[in-house]
């Protein structure tokens, strides 16, 4: 009948480690429903200090220590597997002689738990093992094995404490002849260690990303270039800009816009008779400064005029004054709004580019000046 016994726990705990491995492979979701979407699956240690309630057939003390430990890994969410090892030694009574009586017992155990990885898990034991004794009458091997319950709770990523209790049968014949196996109570506790790093969590799902708006239909900055072609976005209002968006210095430059000596007359109104010749080439300069803010309308500038040192002061502030009056006549009768243009402005002979003891020198300083208002 006790050999039946082992047969039935065998098939008990083997049954069910198999059927965990049905319920992962079956029906994963329901598992993972159940308890945790995922588990720690690195390898283990579990020293484990406990203590018998032994068999009075043993005919030793009723309550006796053993240690040992166990190294296994989840298998599941809900499933671990430990292969152990434990010892225990035994005080025979003093009225059948004295003396000690150890067990080493070698097998796997396989726990089923219940409810969420990081709660107090109850579990169910099942385990098998080879008992190997030694005593006055026999050095020897029996089969063995258990069943029990716990609890079990993780402590930290990578520790775990267990408290279990159970039965533990072992079908020890040779010890003592007239006995033929032996039930003892068990209650143990374990820290379980596991091995290495904890497994990366799964990134979190990204999500997709929204297609970019035409950026061609958009001036972000306002500064007339979209911002597909803007290569310095952000620019300040009013930041004079070139084709890419960035910032760009404008400068209009009108030499070779000079002036016959002592013209444009009082009341003189046609520009081209106050140029010195041939005026055409003057007159082309004019018109590329006329270009050149068109294309950039937000440019303001101021139009100064220029003498030689020749004549007086008076006269020769007066003749500035005209010149920079016939060139501004001339921007605004050709497209440029008055609003651009500041003055006009005469500087008499001030500020010479040219030398005054020269002819050369005297027709660069007969000037008009586009200044761009940066």
């Amino acid at each position: 009948m006790k050999r039946k016994g082992l047969y039935f726990l065998i098939a008990l705990a083997l049954g069910g480690v198999g059927a965990v491995h049905a319920q992962d492979t079956a029906a994963p979701a329901a598992t993972e429903s159940a308890t945790s979407s995922s588990y720690d699956g690195r390898w283990y240690i579990a020293p484990t200090v406990g203590g018998y309630y032994n068999d009075t057939d043993r005919n030793t003390n009723s309550r006796q220590f053993y240690y040992g430990l166990g190294v296994g890994r989840f298998i599941s969410p809900n499933a671990s597997i430990d292969l152990f090892a434990d010892r225990t030694k035994r005080d025979r009574d003093s009225q059948v002689g004295g003396g000690n009586w150890s067990n080493n017992a070698v097998g796997a155990a396989v726990r089923f738990y219940a409810g969420d990885w990081n709660a107090w898990r109850p579990y169910l034991l099942a385990g098998v093992m080879g008992s190997n004794h030694h005593s006055r009458g026999d050095s020897g091997w029996s089969p063995a094995a258990e069943l029990g319950g716990g609890v079990s709770k993780t402590i930290t990523d990578s520790s775990d404490v267990r408290i279990e209790a159970g039965y533990r049968y072992d079908w020890d014949n040779k010890t003592q002849p007239a006995q033929d196996g032996y039930g003892d109570w068990f209650l143990g506790f374990s820290i379980v260690s596991r091995f290495g790093a904890p497994a990366a969590a799964a990134p979190a799902p990204v999500a997709a990303t929204p297609p970019p708006a035409d950026c061609s239909t958009k001036d972000s900055d306002g500064d007339g270039v979209n911002d597909c072609e803007d290569k310095c976005p952000g620019t300040a209002a009013g930041t004079i800009v070139g084709p890419d968006g960035c910032p760009q210095k404008v400068v209009i430059d009108l030499r070779g816009v000079n002036f016959k000596y002592d013209r444009p007359k009082k009341g003189e109104t046609d520009i081209s008779k106050s140029l010195a010749e041939p005026s055409a080439d003057s007159i082309a300069v004019l018109n590329q400064a006329i270009d050149t803010l068109q294309r950039y309308p937000q440019v303001k500038v101021t139009v100064a005029g220029y003498t030689d040192s020749k004549g007086t002061d008076e006269y020769n502030q007066a003749l500035s004054e005209r010149r920079a009056s016939i060139v501004y006549n001339y921007l605004t009768s050709h497209g440029i709004a008055a609003s651009r243009l500041e003055g006009p402005i005469g500087h008499g002979e001030s500020n010479p580019i040219g030398d005054n003891a020269t002819d050369a020198g005297r027709a660069q300083n007969r000037r008009t000046e586009l200044q761009v208002q940066q």
